[in-house]
Formats: structure tokens, sequence, C-alpha cells
């Protein structure tokens, strides 16, 4: 099984997008960077991908979780098989 790498759209300062990247790092989890701020072809793709403009979100193949945080990203992993 191959090891999937979440897209994560986040804007700068949020800290949110700040918390969520440092339980990536935390835990040895890959996952690919976009930010949104300044950024408005990235904007435009995270809006298109989940239907609003609050970061972070992610694309975890094709799976889209939005406007989260830890609380809710730990349950999203543990139910993908990832802890």
């Amino acid at each position: 099984m191959s090891q999937i790498t979440p897209t994560i759209f986040v804007k700068t300062g949020c800290p949110w997008c700040d918390e969520v990247l440092d339980y990536f790092d935390s835990h040895h989890l890959p996952y690919e960077k976009v930010t949104v701020s300044g950024n408005p072809g990235a904007m435009k793709a995270m809006v298109a991908l989940s239907g609003q403009s609050k970061a972070p979100t992610m694309d975890w193949d094709g799976e889209v979780l939005a406007d989260f945080g830890v609380d809710e990203l730990v349950p999203f992993l543990r139910a993908h098989g990832i802890s």
C-alpha cells in the first residue's frame, strides 16, 4: 500500500493551520502544503475543491476535510488507518 500524500491548503498566520502542520510534522506524516494567502489561483482551487474559503482545508486522495483542527484531524486519520 502506498502512502497517500494529502494536500493541505493553509493561510499565513492561521493558528489552526499551524497546529495541523505541526501535528503532521511531529508524527512524520508527509503532506503537500499550499499557501492560499496572496495566491488567487490556490485560493480558487481550494474553493473549487471544498466549496468554501476557510483554512485549513485538506484533500486526502479525493476526500476533503475543510475548516478543521487537530480535534477533527485525529479521528479522520484513524478512520484511514493512520495513527
